[in-house]
């Protein structure tokens, strides 16, 4: 065991079950540990290096930035702040934005939005926020009450309350439920990542978006994952023809510095008046200048050429031996191996290969510009790591 490996074990949390790799450094796709043991990175953070490790043109802005001035005080403009808002909302159609500094806090903002948003409009009975069962929303009480997964509940009760979960493609339970609850919003992933890499049915969200239009309930799109270029297009709600009220993002759009927006549509863009919310970070000029350096090349080719790399994926993997079936969305891609699928990522790393999982899933999240030879490569150890 390392160094490393034993003070970590002596004074972190024990909340992370860690592969056997210390991470020393890397470049694009490729990540290096401690013993200088080469690897390709099929993880990329949990889909937040975007572009790679040590991108140089998201490196170039954070660290220019960070010599003029790493962090100011919520209390004063700063001009990365103001400019990654205006490309959120130019791209988006959205109106204004809150910058916080993860997906929870991106979700939290969202709830806060929705909830005040409904009791001005149907007066304070009207808070429940409608999940679906199999999302993930974040670790923070209420994200976590947010989410419909019962395992996560267990250790936290009492949850916090107005929420309720449906069945993921149920729109009936839906109206069936706004018969008896007055229903503030919607909350839903397009693709549901933790809950295993399970993309909704277009009908289904079709539906979500009609029925919140008809109920002026907000319709929220949690983008944390699957945004910022993951699915094949800026923000996975456009692959469905929908348009939210609220979207919350984060992971992919800062490069690898902690970020989280929540984008505010017509409806809400000013619900929130000076003081009703906050963050000491949000909005960091260093992290704000990386998400500029982010989202400006997230442009026509480049998502073209993640939805490129994600067929290439589905074909080679799709009916491979010890494949039971493929799921997902550009690159955000689930495997359900015939057998565990924490054994077949420890044999990729063995391989040179880093690869995540997602409940009984082996989940990929590739950057978005892994050069196709490395993908190529990768995808031949998984294949043999599947299969042997």
């Amino acid at each position: 065991m390392s160094n490393t490996m034993s003070l970590d074990k002596t004074y972190i949390a024990n909340t992370y079950a860690r592969f056997p790799v210390e991470l020393a450094s890397g470049k694009g796709s490729l990540a290096r540990d401690a013993n200088g043991k080469e690897y390709i990175d099929l993880g990329s953070g949990i889909a937040v290096n975007g572009f790679g490790i040590c991108d140089e043109v998201w490196l170039k802005a954070v660290t220019e930035q960070l010599g003029k001035l790493p962090h100011a005080s919520n209390l004063y403009f700063t001009e990365p702040c103001a400019q990654l808002a205006k490309m959120l909302c130019e791209r988006t159609g959205m109106k204004k934005v809150f910058f916080g500094n993860s997906g929870a806090e991106a979700n939290e903002c969202a709830i806060k939005a929705s909830r005040k948003y409904a009791a001005e409009k149907h007066g304070p009975d009207c808070y429940t926020i409608v999940t679906l069962q199999n999302s993930f929303h974040g670790r923070t009480l209420t994200t976590l009450s947010a989410t419909g997964q019962d395992h996560y509940h267990e250790l936290y009760q009492p949850l916090t309350p107005g929420f309720a979960h449906i069945p993921a493609g149920d729109l009936e339970a839906l109206k069936a439920l706004a018969k008896t609850t007055k229903i503030a919003a919607v909350m839903i992933e397009c693709v549901q990542g933790e809950g295993g890499v399970v993309p909704l049915d277009k009908a289904f969200v079709e539906g979500l978006s009609a029925f919140c239009a008809e109920n002026d309930a907000l319709l929220v799109v949690d983008e944390v994952q699957t945004g910022n270029g993951r699915s094949g297009q800026l923000y996975s709600y456009m692959n469905y023809g929908i348009k939210p009220d609220v979207v919350t993002t984060a992971k992919g759009l800062g490069g690898g510095l902690p970020i989280g927006a929540c984008l505010l549509g017509e409806k809400v863009e000013n619900v929130f008046a000076p003081g009703d919310h906050g963050s000491t970070f949000g909005g960091n000029p260093a992290a704000c200048a990386g998400g500029v350096s982010i989202l400006s090349r997230i442009d026509d080719a480049l998502l073209a050429g993640v939805r490129a790399r994600s067929q290439y994926i589905f074909d080679a993997l799709t009916g491979a031996p010890g494949v039971e079936s493929v799921s997902g969305m550009g690159l955000m891609i689930g495997i359900k191996p015939v057998k565990p699928a924490r054994e077949v990522v420890a044999k990729c790393i063995e391989n040179g290969v880093l690869c995540l999982t997602a409940k009984d899933r082996v989940r990929l999240l590739p950057a978005l510009n892994i050069p196709m030879d490395q993908l190529e490569k990768a995808v031949g150890v998984l294949k043999a790591a599947l299969a042997g």
